[in-house]
Order: structure tokens, then C-alpha cells, then sequence
């Protein structure tokens, strides 16, 4: 029988997609549906229906999963931020070890065995790096998140996953910001000054990083706002103004400017020092990091004279964090201020046998290979499109 748009159909909810939708089969064609979870049984309103799968909305809960929970949150169904909150953390936890399990099956055709993803014990809280889109209705700014496959922002700065001065800093920022008559940014029109707000703060030395992202430097005293946003918060250790005047959905620009502090903020990881600056990749929950970078160290299981290559390194955490002085490092990355920041680190961890360069990962890699350089140990943590197969190329040619 054909299904049509506004049918209802009664629907066992059996997996998960990886965007948070829970997925129900009806005459065998699979049907996906937001806020529902493995177990729930619920009437499913059909509102898109394509031709081999079909969308759903609850139009009513027959039967709740065991692992439902309230979320602790009063837009989770508006906001684009979380897509499992409305699940227990231990069911989070084995949602996504089927995730990756069957990727491996289904991309690697690899069967894989592994014993368990390793949960953090502190899941509020824990982010340190928020990014606000900045909005504006009827005069007034504010600022929160963007709503899911949109660009419209929720009215909303009380997120249970970021550090709760973090809520305060904000609403501060936006009272100065609209008493010195700053405007929302607008992307349509392209005019407006104000972008976002973007917040750092150290796990460990709580440190605070603030940095305004805006269309234009000259667009207001920065200076002065330096000055009150650092006074009224004693942790605020820097405060930045990023520049983007482009028409684009990237959140920050090139350049940035310091109006208060230091260029960064200082924080720990692995029991290393590292320095932060705006554009600088840094793992968002630190604590977990450490656990991930400390599996790594116990993988290499580098002896002592044996040499590390670390592509796409970053800021240098995780070369730095594995190494010990009886080793070398060298580490690989294409962003020009994050290899200064390397630098900077090494020497803050007198780690003097480590080498940084700048550029693309495959290319340095093979230019590695003409002086000579055959480490012993290669990680890579490359960006989300994976290596390429000049850098793949590269590592096979050293054998590591």
C-alpha cells in the first residue's frame, strides 16, 4: 500500500542515525524520526516520503524506551547543538559504539573487536570553547546557538555542556555591546558589526580567553571594551578582536587583534603546557583528550631513542604529550600561527627535541622521506575529510 504525507503509522523504533533521528521500519521502507530512541513504539506522523525511505514526527508515545530521560535543556528540540539528550548517557555511549562499529563493517568492510567506548565522567560542563552566533530582533542583540540546518539563532546562553561563567561573560558582553549601540551582523545584507562571540577557558588553570568577531575593527572603542569585559571577570586573561569582513559562513577571520592581556591563554594537558590562541585546533573537552592522547602514548609504545612523526599536529598537544626527552618529534601542520604556537609549547616543556613545520601534511611528509627521516611512529589527527593519498603514500614509504 502507498504512503502518503500525513499518514499515521504505528512504528517500532529499532536504530539510530547518526544525526540523533531514531529509525523505524514500515512495509520495509525505513523510516526516520526526531526525539525518538531504540524501544519506543510510537504513531508516526509521515510528513516526506521519498522513495525508498520516508520522515516522521510523533504524532503519539505508545511505548517509551527504558533509556528515554528527560533533557536538561529548554530548547533541545529548537537548538541544533545536541541530538541525544533525550537519552541516558549509558545508552549515548552504546548508540555511538554501533556507529562506529558499523562503519568500519560498512566503509572498511573491517570486523573490528573492541571492548567499550570510554565515557567521561563529567558530562556538564565540560566544553571549553564556545562560539555564539550574534542576532538582533526589534533593536535588541542576542545571542545562543543555531537551530538545526539553519541559521537561525536561539535566544538561549544557559547550555548545560559549557562552563557556567560562561552564561554571565555573555549576557555582559551583549549589555555593552547594546549600550554602545553596536549592531547584529546580518548576512543577507552583509552590514552590521557584531558576528560572534567566542570564549575559551582553561580546564585546568581556568584561564578565560575572550575574542569578539566582527565585520569591522574600526566599528567600535575595542579597547574600552577590553577594559570593562576584564574588570568585571578576574579570570579573563585575554581579550581578542578577530576580523571577518568576508560573505561567508566561516566563523572567524585571519586576523586578530589583542585589545586586553596576552595574544592566548595558557592551560594544562597531559600535564604539558600549552598556549591557546584564537585560531588554534584544541580538543573542546580536555579531559577526554587526555584519555584519548594517553591511549596513543600506550599504542606507540615509543623506547627510548625512537622517533615520533606527528601530521597535523596542531598546537603540538599530542607529539608533545606522547614523547619523552629520550625521543624525537616532529610535527606537521599547514596553518602558519598553530606551528608558532608548537614552537612556543616546546619551549614551554623545554622539550628541545622537537622539531615544527609548517605545511601540507603529504608534501612535508615526502620531503621527509628525501632528507632522510624514518620515524619509528606516525599518528595522525587529521581534519574531518580524512589524509589524503599523497600523505597515505607518504607514510607507507616510511614504513613506520
Amino acid at each position: 500500500m502507498a504512503l502518503n504525507k500525513n499518514d499515521i503509522v504505528r512504528l517500532e523504533i529499532t536504530g539510530m542515525s547518526n544525526d540523533g533521528n531514531g529509525v523505524g521500519r514500515h512495509e520495509g521502507m525505513a523510516v526516520f524520526v526526531p526525539f525518538t530512541l531504540i524501544d519506543d513504539i510510537i504513531d508516526c506522523k509521515l510528513v516526506k516520503i521519498k522513495s525508498s525511505y520516508a520522515f516522521g514526527i510523533v504524532a503519539k508515545l505508545i511505548q517509551s524506551s527504558p533509556n528515554r530521560c528527560d533533557a536538561n535543556c529548554d530548547v533541545f528540540k529548537k537548538c541544533g547543538g545536541c541530538s541525544f539528550c533525550h537519552m541516558t548517557y549509558a545508552e549515548e555511549l552504546k548508540v555511538k559504539q554501533d556507529f562506529v562499529s558499523s562503519s568500519f563493517k560498512r566503509i572498511g568492510k573491517l570486523e573490528v573487536e573492541w571492548d567499550r567506548i570510554l565515557g567521561c565522567e563529567k558530562t556538564e560542563n565540560y566544553r571549553n570553547k564556545a562560539q555564539y552566533p550574534v542576532s538582533e530582533k526589534d533593536g535588541k542583540l542576542f545571542c545562543g546557538f543555531y537551530s538545526k540546518r539553519s541559521h537561525n539563532v536561539v535566544n538561549y546562553l544557559d547550555c548545560s555542556l559549557q562552563p557556567k561563567v560562561f552564561k554571565n561573560i555573555t549576557s555582559e558582553i551583549i549589555n555593552w555591546c547594546q549600550k554602545n549601540s553596536i549592531k547584529a551582523y546580518n548576512e543577507l545584507t552583509n552590514k552590521g558589526l557584531l558576528r560572534h562571540i567566542y570564549l575559551r577557558k582553561g580546564e585546568y588553570s581556568n584561564k578565560i580567553m575572550v575574542c569578539l568577531v566582527v565585520a569591522d575593527i574600526t566599528g567600535a572603542n575595542f579597547k574600552s571594551f577590553g577594559k570593562y569585559i576584564s574588570n568585571k571577570f578576574s579570570d579573563i586573561k585575554s581579550v581578542i578582536i578577530n576580523l571577518n569582513n568576508k560573505k561567508t559562513n566561516v566563523i572567524l577571520g585571519d586576523k586578530c587583534t589583542t585589545v586586553f592581556g596576552d595574544d592566548y591563554i595558557q592551560d594544562e594537558m597531559c600535564g604539558k603546557k600549552f598556549k591557546i590562541s584564537p585560531l588554534s585546533f584544541y580538543q573542546v573537552n580536555t579531559l577526554q583528550a587526555e584519555k584519548l592522547y594517553n591511549i596513543a602514548k600506550e599504542y606507540a609504545n615509543l623506547k627510548e631513542g625512537e622517533s615520533l612523526l606527528d601530521l597535523y599536529c596542531g598546537i603540538g598537544t599530542i607529539g608533545l604529550s606522547i614523547v619523552s626527552s629520550s625521543n624525537k618529534l616532529i610535527g606537521v601542520e599547514i596553518i602558519p600561527q598553530a606551528i608558532e604556537n608548537a614552537k612556543e609549547n616546546a619551549k614551554l616543556n623545554n622539550a628541545d627535541n622537537a622539531e615544527f613545520i609548517c605545511g601540507d601534511a603529504g608534501e612535508i611528509a615526502s620531503i621527509l622521506i628525501k632528507r632522510g627521516e624514518t620515524p619509528d611512529v606516525i599518528i595522525a589527527d587529521p581534519a574531518r575529510k580524512g589524509c589524503d593519498e599523497l600523505s597515505i603514500e607518504s607514510i607507507l614509504r616510511m614504513a613506520p
